[in-house]
Order: C-alpha cells, then sequence, then structure tokens
C-alpha cells in the first residue's frame, strides 16, 4: 500500500510504512547513485536537530513568560515537541538509518539530506504520537521539523562535530601505534643494520634510528590531528540561509550553538562571522592537508617495511608476520597485504585532497553546493587513516620480526661501512678497503687482515654500534 504526498512541483506516491517522503523520493529519483552516506554524519545531524528544538523550547517559555500564552509564532506544543526531541535522539544514535535514501553524491548543498532526515523526525514522531506517516496536518516537516533552521547552516554544523567526534577517535589511534613504534626504537637503538640512500647501500645505521624516524614523523602527524579540532570549532549554526539569520529569533541565535556544545561535549563556538562560515569551505581544505601529511606519513613507513621485508631484499633483516594466504594458485604464497592496504588507502586519500580542494574553490558567493561531496569525503578520508593505525599496530607490528645478526653482517660486508674509517686513515685508503671487499666479496675485518691498513683492535672499536651511531667524532676519538 501507498500514501499520497503532496509538494509544490506535484504529487508522489510513498510506501506507507515509509519514514521518507517526497523530498526524499524526488531527490532519490534525481540522484540514482548509490555512493554510500556516511552514518557519522547523519547521527550528527540528528543531534544538531534536538539541540534546535531544546532552544526552540527555551525560546518558547522566554517568549511567553515575557509576552503571554497563545503567541501564533509559537504553535509547537509540548507533545509535539516531545515527540521531536526523541525522534532526534534516535537519529542521533543511527536508528532509522535505513530510511536515509540519500546518496553522498547528489546535487542542492545537502537540501536532500536535511529533507530525509525531517521526513524521518517527521514521520516517527506521528507514529509515537499515535497517528500515521504522511499526516503533516498534525506535524509538518517544514514548518515544525525545521523549525528555525535551515540546510545551509544545519548540514555544514552537523558535519563539524561528525569530525570533530572522528578526529578525537584518529588522535588515539595515531598514538597508540606511536607508542608501538616507540617500543621498537627503544628496544633496538644499538641494533645495527645497513642504511640506503637512492635504493644502494650508504653508511650503517640502526633498527633503533629507522624507527625513530617513523616515531617522529607519527609524533608530528599526533600533534597536528590534536590541533584540527580547533581550527575547525566555530560553526555557523543560527546563521540561516547565508548567515545573516532572517527570519529567526535572535535569541535562537545566541543560545543554539551553547546548546549544542552542551549535547556534544565539543568545544564548538558561534562564528564571530556567520557569512564566512557558510559560504567558505577552506578549514576543510586546511585539515584534510594535515590528514594527508599522515597518509603520506604512513605510505612511507608502510613502503620502507614491505621492501625490508620482501623477497627481492635477500636475506631479510625484518619480517612481518603473514597475515593470510596470498595465491589462489601459487601454495604458499603470502603477500605484504597491510602495507598494500595503507599504501591504497593513502592514494585514496590523495585524491580525496583533490576532490575537496578542487569544490572548496568551487562555492559561489553566498554558498557552497558541492558540500555533500566534500563532507563525504573527508569522513571516508579520516576513517580511512583510523582504519590503517589499527591495523599497523594490530596486524603488522604485533608480530614484526627484527634479525639483529642479519642485520649486523650485512653492515660489516658493506663497502660503504668504510666511511667510519676516513677520519683515521683517510679517503683513499678507505676506498682502498671498499674495492678489496667489494671485489672479493668480503667484509672489512678480513679485507684489513689483508691490506693491514689500520689496527684490529682500533678497527673493532671504530666498528662499535655506540661509536658507528654517535654523532659525528671528537678529537678524543682519534
Amino acid at each position: 500500500m501507498n500514501r499520497i504526498e503532496k509538494d509544490s512541483l506535484g504529487e508522489k506516491q510513498i510506501p506507507d510504512g515509509a519514514l521518507y517522503g517526497i523530498h526524499s523520493v524526488r531527490a532519490r529519483e534525481n540522484f540514482p547513485g548509490n555512493s554510500p552516506f556516511p552514518p557519522e554524519w547523519y547521527k550528527s545531524v540528528g543531534t544538531t536537530k534536538l539541540a534546535c528544538y531544546n532552544t526552540y523550547r527555551k525560546f518558547r517559555t522566554a517568549a511567553e513568560s515575557k509576552l503571554g500564552i497563545n503567541l501564533p509564532f509559537l504553535k509547537i506544543n509540548d507533545d509535539i515537541l516531545d515527540a521531536l526531541c526523541a525522534a532526534a535522539k534516535e537519529v542521533s544514535e543511527g536508528i532509522h538509518f535505513n530510511q536515509f535514501i540519500i546518496p553522498a553524491v547528489q546535487g542542492g548543498a545537502g537540501t536532500s539530506i536535511n529533507m530525509n532526515i525531517n521526513e524521518i523526525i517527521t514521520n516517527s514522531s506521528l507514529l509515537a504520537l499515535g497517528h500515521k506517516c504522511g499526516e503533516y496536518n498534525i506535524i509538518d516537516p517544514l514548518e515544525d521539523t525545521n523549525i528555525y533552521q535551515s540546510t545551509n547552516d544545519v548540514i555544514p554544523t552537523a558535519l563539524t562535530i561528525a569530525v570533530m567526534k572522528l578526529l578525537q577517535t584518529l588522535e588515539e589511534k595515531i598514538n597508540l601505534l606511536r607508542q608501538k613504534v616507540e617500543e621498537f626504537e627503544k628496544n633496538n637503538r644499538e641494533k645495527l643494520r645497513q642504511g640506503y640512500t637512492q635504493m644502494q647501500e650508504a653508511v650503517p645505521s640502526s633498527f633503533g634510528l629507522l624507527f625513530s624516524a617513523y616515531n617522529e614523523a607519527l609524533s608530528r602527524d599526533w600533534w597536528r590531528v590534536s590541533k584540527c579540532s580547533e581550527r575547525i570549532k566555530q560553526v555557523n549554526l543560527g546563521g540561516g540561509a547565508i548567515g545573516t539569520g532572517l527570519s529567526l529569533p535572535r535569541f535562537f541565535i545566541m543560545e543554539v550553538v551553547t546548546e549544542l556544545r552542551n549535547l556534544t561535549g565539543l568545544s564548538l563556538a558561534h562564528s564571530e562571522n556567520l557569512s564566512d562560515a557558510t559560504s567558505n569551505m577552506d578549514k576543510w581544505v586546511e585539515i584534510h592537508a594535515t590528514l594527508k601529511a599522515h597518509a603520506v606519513n604512513l605510505e612511507k613507513m608502510s613502503s620502507d617495511l614491505r621492501l625490508l621485508a620482501s623477497d627481492i631484499a635477500g636475506e631479510r633483516t625484518i619480517s612481518i608476520p603473514d597475515r593470510q594466504i596470498g595465491s589462489s594458485i601459487m601454495p604458499g604464497k603470502i603477500n605484504p597485504v597491510i602495507p598494500e592496504f595503507v599504501i591504497s588507502a593513502a592514494h585514496k586519500i590523495y585524491s580525496n585532497d583533490v576532490l575537496i580542494s578542487s569544490l572548496s574553490g568551487q562555492g559561489a558567493l553566498e554558498l557552497n553546493a558541492y558540500i555533500p561531496v566534500i563532507g563525504s569525503a573527508l569522513i571516508e578520508s579520516i576513517n580511512l587513516l583510523i582504519s590503517c593505525n589499527i591495523t599497523l599496530l594490530n596486524n603488522l607490528f604485533s608480530g614484526l620480526l627484527i634479525n639483529e645478526t642479519v642485520g649486523y653482517e650485512a653492515v660489516i660486508k658493506s663497502p660503504s661501512v668504510t666511511t667510519a674509517l676516513s677520519p683515521h686513515i683517510g679517503y683513499h685508503k678507505a676506498a682502498e678497503l671498499a674495492r678489496l671487499m667489494k671485489d672479493k666479496k668480503i667484509n672489512i675485518f678480513e679485507a684489513n687482515k689483508i691490506l693491514k691498513l689500520i689496527d684490529e683492535t682500533k678497527l673493532m672499536s671504530i666498528l662499535e654500534p655506540g661509536n658507528l651511531l654517535k654523532l659525528g667524532f671528537s678529537l678524543d676519538d682519534l
């Protein structure tokens, strides 16, 4: 069975039990794709609307106290308001998401998002009060459910809430991964490994230094992400269509963000320039650049570990855990799926960065029509980074093994280790030693026994990990 709903464009048949209505159906027909809309954003719209209803109640109480009762513009009674609040809370908990039928890629600056949720809240409230879906003469999606709201202030404000919550999770996951990497740094400070530049052997390094570089990068990411919420906390709720607050009570404009802050526990602030907050999307470009930087660091680290643990590297100095069977035709093959996942996610984030930047620049005059796609790409990037940090911690670093013996043998067999002798025997003699090592494929101790260029005891001292890894040399070392 279907019900008939009407708008200024005509009529539509809506399934009887559907919480969505004519506005949602029109949008679904206009945007037939299936790009998933972020549930985090959906929930945050519910929280934002709950703040609006709570603020409306306070305004009604204040107005009635000052001007009397039965004011014509304060027509939402307590029963309906209670039902709207309850339905908005359900949306904030993710309930009825199956009734949200709008894809992420859409036109209209988010009006379809707002109206789909208005209809869900309206019809859920009608059912709670013993009425049927679609009886909009009792609760109207626009006059009642959308009271003192605009798509243009509700939807970006809800996006800010969703992003700030996700950033808290991302910050936590980055720090957990960073702590694990720091353990590897501390436990392997003087365990030697061969250093490489431009994919060629370079001077000696250590596993501790390798992980210290990753630890420092993750520390910067952790710090940068922790500052993102401060950069985006100003919202335009109460600004109405273009930030002027036209047709909204000043009481509502001044109080609604405080109510929202109390509901969420987030450090939200009322924008000092509501027109700017409505029309400009550069804050999303700014924080996504931080997300991109984190993706770059994760990709670099994952690429390094994949390379060091590869068969191409020969006898491995690092082994990563076997996570799943790697081939449907080659028995026993295991692939580095965790680094591959992280690298793939990083490049998805890079493409999102271009998308967010270019569509933010497409804003025209008082509004940006592309916030649904901007916001969806932003949330996708944060969720991808959360996933990357979780799987790197649980599925790569938990179980990563270091072969200290292979690392040390690679160092003393590499002709580049002779660089450590330059201050003692000069460049040319060190080069002579390096050539012999390369020609004979022998280590530095064996080569020195042949050429006798430096006392063996002195050589052993120079090649101690503590001496190889300390910053520069002093005159006492000579």
